[in-house]
């Protein structure tokens, strides 16, 4: 699975056991002897003084000297920003779980103000008993929590005609990672009794939110049963406004516009609705035109978010950690691969942590490196056996007419001074 590279084989214990025997300065890494350092010799301003007290921010906010790690969105992406999206900061975090006030947003019709003592969620159709209820009432069922990622289908598509957008928030940042409390699909329907007949082969749900846009969507009952939550809460407090607050559909591994959000109504049906998001848009233009559709899985994919366009390499030549995240909606992310020279060569990296269906992983690759050009990769494998392929591998079978499910490899161009751009290799 990996080859080896002479820019590779960094001991961190080998450079921290130099710095510590020679108290030199340590070039690249900007380490100093203590005694010239005023930081360190010197009482500072932080240190003469009260800082804030305890009530200062009732609800707490990032530090101002984070403050450029935010969401962005691209103007001349959408009409207006009503029916729009902006983008996850990836390249300035670390670890899996995003921070809700950071999570990407999507809209149809903007996002709506709905308190939850106003909510109802209606499951209807062919069930045995048609009900309704209120947020108290969703608050009463055997809860779950579990932690999924979300990502936009159309996350990357700007990438399909060649390098586009310069930087890992804008070509991947359609995507967040969190932790998710509620209750299961299944719990509901059940409650509801299913259907009359008892038989479930061939029934869909269709799903329906209580925004303008009335965004819904059909689930075949067998995704339905299985793993689908109706959600609350996200990363341990109520979901934000912009992601569906009070109640959202959570649907692991599946492209991001089935996760409806202010969910109203789920309707059991004996075939799909074909609604329009499920049949002029979220389908899979080939070559020739046609469309492929129910194509709802996020297949296996990666990107390096650091080194990035976002996040140059500032510190020199010497010790570098490459990191950066892979997900896949197949299940668990089994390896990550890295390549500093465009394929020719990989790495297996490190995975922070063994991977986990449908969520996240974070993979970290650390080298010694020598100031020369790098065309940095990642690519993925999951637990399915699936490993990512290149752009080529799917223009080869979808042609340039695609939008959505862009799974392709990323490349990096980092030049000597640490700068990245957006490239394609061939």
């Amino acid at each position: 699975m990996s080859d080896s590279s002479t820019k590779t084989g960094a001991s961190r214990r080998a450079f921290l056991k130099g710095a510590a025997a020679t108290g030199a300065a340590l070039g690249a890494a900007g380490a100093a002897r203590a005694e010239d350092d005023p930081l360190i010799t010197e009482v500072q301003d932080w240190a003469s003084g009260f800082g804030d007290g305890v009530d200062a921010t009732p609800y707490g906010l990032p530090i101002e000297y984070e403050d450029d790690v935010v969401r962005r969105t691209v103007e001349w992406l959408t009409a207006d920003t009503i029916s729009s999206i902006n983008f996850t900061p990836i390249h300035a975090l670390d670890g899996t779980i995003t921070p809700q006030g950071c999570a990407f947003e999507r809209h149809h019709s903007g996002a709506i103000s709905l308190r939850k003592e106003d909510y109802r969620l209606m499951i209807n159709g062919l069930v045995d008993t048609p009900l309704v209820f209120s947020y108290q009432d969703l608050e009463r069922f055997p809860r779950v929590t579990r932690t999924f990622f979300l990502e936009c289908a159309a996350n990357t598509g700007m990438e399909w005609a060649g390098a586009q957008l310069n930087g890992a928030q804008y070509t991947h940042g359609m995507i967040h990672n969190m932790e998710y409390t509620g209750v299961t699909l299944r719990t509901l329907l059940e409650e509801a009794g299913l259907t009359a007949a008892g038989d479930l082969a061939g029934k869909w749900v269709y799903v329906e939110g209580a925004d303008a846009s009335s965004n819904g969507r059909s689930i075949p009952i067998e995704k339905a049963l299985d793993d689908c939550m109706v959600a609350f809460k996200a990363n341990g407090e109520a979901l934000r406004m912009e992601h569906g607050y009070p109640v959202r559909l959570v649907v692991p591994g599946w492209e991001g516009n089935m996760w409806v959000k202010w969910l109203r109504r789920i309707e059991v049906m004996d075939k799909p609705v074909e609604s329009r998001e499920e049949t002029s848009k979220y389908t899979d233009t080939l070559a020739d035109g046609t469309s492929r559709k129910w194509t709802w899985t996020m297949d296996a994919k990666s990107i390096i978010t650091s080194p990035s366009p976002q996040m140059p390499i500032t510190h020199g030549k010497g010790p570098l950690v490459i990191t950066g995240l892979a997900w896949s909606g197949n299940g668990a992310i089994t390896a990550v691969d890295v390549s500093l020279d465009g394929g020719v060569t990989w790495q297996e990296a490190r995975l922070a942590e063994p991977g986990k269906p449908m969520a996240l992983s974070r993979f970290y690759l650390d080298i010694d490196w020598d100031g020369s050009e790098m065309f940095l990769q990642s690519r993925a494998m999951d637990a399915s056996g699936y490993v990512q392929p290149t752009k080529a591998q799917l223009r080869d079978v979808r042609g340039l007419n695609s939008i959505y499910h862009n799974n392709g490899i990323q490349t990096w161009h980092v030049n000597a001074n640490g700068e990245a751009n957006n490239v394609e290799v061939s």
